[in-house]
C-alpha cells in the first residue's frame, strides 16, 4: 500500500487531506464526487481521520477512489489493460506445437505459467505484526465508513472475503458488503448467486461453522481480484500471478484454516454460525438505490491482525457515475475473451455505468441467420455473472463504437420497431428492486441487428406536444423529446402518478402519430432533460414484463417508482442522496469543490 500511495503521488494522481473529517459521511460524502469529475478526480488519501461522535482520532489514513480512473487502473495494474486481454486469448487459442521453434516457445509459456499459482509461507506476514484475540477484539479500532444517512451503520466496502468449501478444496475469494455490528460481529452480505453463498450451504448441511477471512488493503490487485468474474471454484488469486508475473504470496490466518495474502493491511477473522442470522442493511449500494433490510449470516470475529502502519481501503457507493466505473472497464476488457468461448461471433460488448452494468448491455455481432440475435440474448442470459443482465441490445457489425452513445443510438432508433423487441423472463441480480418477485422478473432484448423499414412520426415542438399530453394526461408536468431526427423520438414525460402508467400510455394512442417511444418518469426528484439520469433511472425501476406496452408503432416504458396502485406489494426503496448538512460542513471546512453544474448533472 506505501509502494501505491508513492506511485500515485508520482504521477499526480493523489490528493492528501488534513483536514479533520468524520467517518460519518463526511469521508465519503466527499469521495463521492471527487469520482464524478472529469477523468475520475484523484484518489484521496484521509490523513486526519476521527468519529466525531466518541471524540475518537484514528491513527491510520483512508485512501479512497483508488481506482477511480482509467489512467489509476493501468498504473495499478502495471500494464495495459488489453494485454491481460491478450494473453488470455493466447492461452485459450494455445495449439500443439508443430515444430521445434514452437515446442520451445510453448515451453516458455508453461513455464511462465507456473507463477500464477499462489503460494503459502510458512511463518507471518506483515499483515500480522499486531495482534488481537479475544477480548482485545474491537472492530471500533478501524476507521470503517458510515456512507449514507439511512445504512444500517458502519460497513466494509473493499473487503477481499477469503472463503474455501467444506472439504478444503476449493477456495474463493469474493467481495461483499460487510456491515459492522458491534465490536465482535460482521454482517455477511453474500448473495444467494455467489461462491461464499454455495460454501455456506454446504457447513449449513454439515452443522458446521464456516471459517471466514477479511483482509483490506494491500496490493490494490488483490481488491481488483476479489470482483473478477471468474467460474464456480477457480482461485481469483490466480489472475493476480497472470498479470503481475508474480504468485501471490500468502500467510495462514491465525485462527483460521484461510491464508491471505502475506502484505495485506488488516486481516479480520472469524467463524459464521451458519443457524443464526441476522437482519443486515438498510445500504445505499452502487444501483444508487438503498437495498433493504434482509436476513444475513453473521460471523463472530475471532483475530484482528494488522501491519503496523495500516492504510484503510474503502470504496463509495451510489448514483453513478462511481469507482465502479473504472473497475468495471478493467473487468471487461480483461474477460471479453472468455465470454467469446461462449459466443464466437460476438465483435464488441459494452455496460454502460449510468445502467449500473448490470442493468444494461450493448452488444455487437455478426450475426449469420434469422434469429442469431434472440440465440445470443439466451447465451447472455444463461453465462455466469452475464445471466444478471436485465436489458441487451444487440447490433450488427456496422453499428457505430458502442462508446459512441450520440452515433449508436441514432443507429439503433432508426431501424427499430416494436418487432425488434424481446421479453422474457430470468434470474435478476438479488439487489434488483423493481420486479414484482425477489431473484427472478423480466428480461429485456432488442434486436437491432436487422435494419426495419420505419416512417418518422410528425413531430410537434415540446411545448405544442406538452400542451396536447396535458389535455389527455392531466397528470402531465413536463415534457422533453430526445433524438428528434431519428425516425424514432424518445419522448421523455414526467407525471405526478395517480393511477397506473398503461391508462396513461392508453390515453396516449390518439397522438400515435406523433410518439413512437414514450416513457413515463415520477415528477419528484427527475428531470426530463437530463438524459444521463433518466437512462439510470428506467434502467433500474423497470420490469420488461410489467413495463413495457405496445400499440401499433408506439411503445411506452413505465420507469416511475412502482406502488400499490401498480399492484407491486415489495417495499420501494429510496434513491441514494448525499445529505444536505453534511455537504454545507464540507463546504464550511473548505474541502468541497464540486461545481453546482455537476451536482445537478449526477443529482447527488
Amino acid at each position: 500500500m506505501k509502494n501505491t500511495i508513492n506511485l500515485l503521488k508520482k504521477y499526480n494522481e493523489l490528493t492528501v487531506i488534513d483536514t479533520p473529517l468524520d467517518i460519518y459521511l463526511e469521508i465519503p460524502h466527499l469521495a463521492y464526487a471527487e469520482v464524478k469529475k472529469e477523468d475520475g478526480g484523484k484518489a484521496l488519501l484521509f490523513t486526519n481521520v476521527i468519529e466525531e461522535k466518541t471524540g475518537k482520532k484514528f491513527d491510520e489514513p483512508v485512501l479512497m477512489n483508488l481506482f477511480g480512473s482509467y489512467k489509476r487502473c493501468e498504473l495499478l495494474f502495471g500494464r495495459t489493460i488489453e494485454s491481460v486481454a491478450d494473453e488470455i486469448t493466447k492461452l485459450l487459442h494455445m495449439k500443439p506445437p508443430s515444430g521445434l521453434r514452437d515446442k520451445i516457445s510453448m515451453a516458455s509459456e508453461l513455464f511462465n505459467l507456473k507463477n500464477i499459482f499462489p503460494k503459502r509461507l510458512k511463518g507471518k506476514g506483515a499483515c500480522q505484526e499486531i495482534v488481537y484475540k479475544d477480548e482485545d477484539v474491537d472492530l471500533s479500532r478501524i476507521p470503517v465508513l458510515t456512507t449514507w444517512e439511512q445504512d444500517g451503520g458502519p460497513f466494509i466496502t473493499m473487503g477481499q472475503v477469503y472463503t474455501q468449501s467444506l472439504d478444503g478444496e476449493m477456495v474463493n475469494l469474493g467481495m461483499y458488503r460487510l456491515q459492522v455490528y458491534n465490536k465482535d460481529t460482521l454482517g455477511m452480505h453474500w448473495q444467494i448467486h455467489k461462491d461464499s453463498s454455495h460454501f455456506f450451504d454446504q457447513y449449513q448441511k454439515a452443522g458446521k461453522k464456516m471459517p471466514v477471512s477479511v483482509a483490506i488493503g494491500g496490493d490494490p490487485l488483490y481488491t481488483w481480484c476479489a470482483t473478477a468474474p471468474l467460474p464456480y471454484g477457480v482461485n481469483e488469486l490466480l489472475m493476480y500471478g497472470l498479470i503481475t508475473k508474480k504468485p501471490a504470496q500468502l500467510v495462514k490466518s491465525l485462527t483460521t484454516p484461510l491464508y491471505v495474502p502475506k502484505d495485506v493491511d488488516y486481516v479480520i477473522e472469524g467463524w459464521v454460525d451458519t443457524e443464526q442470522l441476522k437482519l443486515e442493511g438498510p445500504f445505499g449500494d452502487h444501483t444508487g438505490y438503498y437495498t433493504l433490510e434482509e436476513m444475513y449470516p453473521c460471523m463472530k470475529v475471532s483475530a484482528i491482525t494488522t501491519k503496523k502502519k495500516p492504510t484503510f481501503l474503502a470504496t463509495v457507493v451510489g448514483k453513478p457515475p462511481l469507482e465502479d466505473k473504472y473497475m468495471g472497464w478493467a473487468t471487461g476488457k480483461i474477460f471479453f475473451p472468455l465470454l467469446k468461448t461462449t459466443a464466437p461471433d460476438l465483435i464488441d460488448y459494452h455496460m454502460p455505468e449510468n445502467a449500473g452494468f448490470h442493468n444494461l448491455i450493448l452488444a455487437k455481432m455478426q450475426p449469420l441467420y434469422k434469429g442469431h440475435a434472440k440465440q445470443f440474448m439466451h447465451a447472455f442470459w444463461g453465462a455466469g455473472q452475464m445471466s444478471f443482465v436485465k436489458h441487451a441490445i444487440f447490433l450488427d457489425e456496422n453499428a457505430p463504437k458502442l462508446e459512441n452513445y450520440e452515433a449508436l443510438t441514432t443507429y439503433i432508433l432508426n431501424r427499430f420497431t416494436p418487432k425488434s423487441l424481446f421479453i422474457s423472463e430470468g434470474i435478476l441480480d438479488a439487489l434488483d428492486h423493481s420486479s414484482p418477485e425477489e431473484l427472478v422478473g423480466g428480461k429485456l432484448g432488442i434486436d437491432a441487428t436487422a435494419a426495419h423499414k420505419v416512417e418518422a412520426p410528425n413531430l410537434l415542438s415540446d411545448e405544442d406536444l406538452l400542451n396536447q399530453v396535458k389535455e389527455l394526461i392531466p397528470d402531465a408536468v413536463d415534457l422533453h423529446q430526445f433524438m428528434r431526427r431519428t425516425k424514432n423520438p424518445i419522448t421523455v414525460i414526467s407525471i405526478n402518478k395517480t393511477k397506473n402508467v398503461k391508462e396513461y400510455f392508453e390515453a396516449l394512442v390518439p397522438l400515435s402519430t406523433n410518439i413512437r417511444i414514450v416513457v413515463f418518469i415520477d415528477n419528484k426528484a427527475n428531470d426530463v432533460f437530463n438524459s444521463y439520469m433518466t437512462i439510470w433511472r428506467v434502467t433500474n425501476n423497470i420490469d420488461a414484463l410489467r413495463d413495457i406496452f405496445i400499440s401499433g408503432l408506439m411503445v411506452g416504458v413505465d420507469a416511475t417508482n412502482k406502488n400499490s396502485l401498480d399492484g407491486f406489494s415489495r417495499r420501494w426503496p429510496d434513491d441514494v442522496d448525499c445529505t444536505p448538512s453534511v455537504i454545507e460542513r464540507l463546504k464550511e471546512k473548505g474541502v468541497w469543490d464540486f461545481s453546482d453544474k455537476l451536482h445537478k448533472k449526477y443529482q447527488i
